[in-house]
């Protein structure tokens, strides 16, 4: 028995030291402290059972190898999908023009505002107050930092030179492709160009806007009846993500809708080669709902903060989708509960929230539906605040850790039992805080340390 309690013992030190080493390589300074605290002090009870209690306490020893093996056996043991959850669809099609970007936009003084307004009088005074603020990117905002805000405006305004590229005819020569190869061949040049995944879905009318709210075409009834979505997703850095609500998080996230926007453009341009019809659908230039689109090609669920939860990214990503009639093969349907399950327990990005824009508790019915929705004018009024798109709550969220081999095991063991998503969210907790603070700009930012917050 003493072997087998060292033995234990040793399997505790090389799994927190483990988790110790891979905390600091992802910056995670507290995590880090409190692994090595857990690698020195988890292996002592069995140490002191091996060695320091007397023959006669031998029974103490069995309880505690007993005891651990059974916890053990818990945790790994599968359970089935949680019940309760489904996946539903908006009761209608979405208006772009209620969306805060959109909203943003409008001018006072214009037709288009005084429009809008009469339409939506109830949105008049909280938009009032974000106008009141300095905006995002002003230099006056409360997190402004110039070199960041500057690199995030070039990643914006490339953005928007990408509209010209959106639609286009296709060539009146059409190469006809077997749908498979062509599959293969969209989904595999996506992931090279840099997807971090990339699925294909039948567009329904669900997935469309209903009006468009941005751009020349404002107001105008979305119609796009082409027959396929593509819809990828491109990795936002965890490191610079950690930032967050800091200026390097919204440079991040202008970067990778660039990123996403570039490969979408590509993508919609190569398919127009070929002979079909296709658009592509990205920042500011949007007909369809992309989270929505990202969720029925099997990309991930969408959860408690509204945004799409991937496997293994979390909400660390931005999407982007092209829509064609292009012979193409759907991915196989899927529907992951038990992300809806760990959404429901967790609630760290509510906790996190500054303005508490995301909801608490179980998802309540909105339109008949059941889902969770953010308060979206609190949400951006901070954002005109800080200068920043916040970006805490997807920081925070468990499911956004580097996908390694660690975390890996982590979210397997997530979606196996009910038992263990209980236990991942308490460790979750323990090592990183349920308030973790921020990370410190890498080196080369402006305030750089390359450490994390404490």
């Amino acid at each position: 028995m003493p072997y087998a309690l060292t033995a234990v013992a040793a399997l505790l030190a090389l799994g927190f030291g483990a988790l110790h080493v891979a905390s600091r390589r992802e910056a995670e300074r507290t995590a880090a402290r409190r692994a090595l605290a857990l690698a020195l002090l988890a292996p002592l009870p069995f140490l002191a059972a091996a060695w320091l209690l007397p023959p006669s306490a031998a029974l103490a020893g069995w309880i505690l190898l007993a005891a651990t093996g059974l916890a053990a056996l818990a945790l790994a043991a599968p359970t089935p999908p949680p019940r309760g959850f489904q996946r539903q669809d908006p009761v209608g099609r979405i208006d772009e023009r209620t969306v805060m970007f959109s909203r943003a936009r409008l001018e006072p003084g214009t037709d288009r505002f005084a429009e809008y307004y009469r339409l939506h009088p109830g949105h008049r005074a909280p938009d009032d107050n974000f106008r009141r603020l300095p905006g995002l990117l002003s230099p006056a905002a409360s997190k402004a930092e110039p070199l960041a805000f500057a690199a995030a405006d070039a990643s914006f305004v490339t953005v928007e030179r990408l509209a010209a590229l959106v639609e286009g005819e296709p060539s009146a020569e059409r190469t006809e492709t077997d749908p498979a190869t062509l599959t293969r061949f969209v989904t595999g040049w996506a992931r090279k160009l840099g997807a971090a995944d990339c699925g294909i879905t039948r567009l329904r009318p669900v997935h469309l806007y209903s009006v468009k709210g941005r751009g020349p075409r404002w107001g105008e009834t979305v119609r796009l009846d082409h027959r396929w979505a593509i819809a990828l997703t491109v990795e936002m850095d965890h490191r610079t993500l950690g930032t967050a609500p800091d200026a390097p998080t919204v440079m991040e996230s202008a970067q990778q809708y660039l990123s996403a926007g570039a490969i979408a453009v590509q993508l919609a341009v190569a398919l127009r080669r070929l002979g079909w019809p296709a658009e592509a659908h990205i920042d500011a230039n949007y007909k369809v709902v992309c989270p929505l689109v990202a969720r029925d090609a099997g990309l991930g669920e969408i959860g408690r903060m509204g945004l799409l939860m991937t496997p293994r990214l979390g909400p660390r990503v931005r999407i982007a989708v092209v829509t064609t009639d292009a012979p193409l093969v759907p991915s196989e349907p899927t529907f992951d509960p038990t992300v809806l399950e760990f959404c429901t327990l967790c609630e760290k990005c509510a906790t996190v929230c500054p303005t508490q824009a995301i909801p608490t508790g179980p998802m309540t019915a909105v339109d008949g539906v059941p889902r969770w929705r953010i308060d979206q004018e609190a949400c951006y009024t901070f954002w005109c605040a800080t200068g920043t798109d916040c970006g805490q709550c997807v920081r925070v969220c468990p499911y956004s850790h580097p996908d390694t081999v660690l975390h890996g095991l982590v979210r397997a063991g997530i979606r196996n039992s009910s038992l263990f998503r209980r236990f991942a969210l308490w460790m979750d907790d323990a090592l990183y805080g349920r308030r973790p603070r921020s990370m410190d700009p890498p080196p080369w930012l402006p305030g750089g340390t390359g450490k994390a917050g404490t």
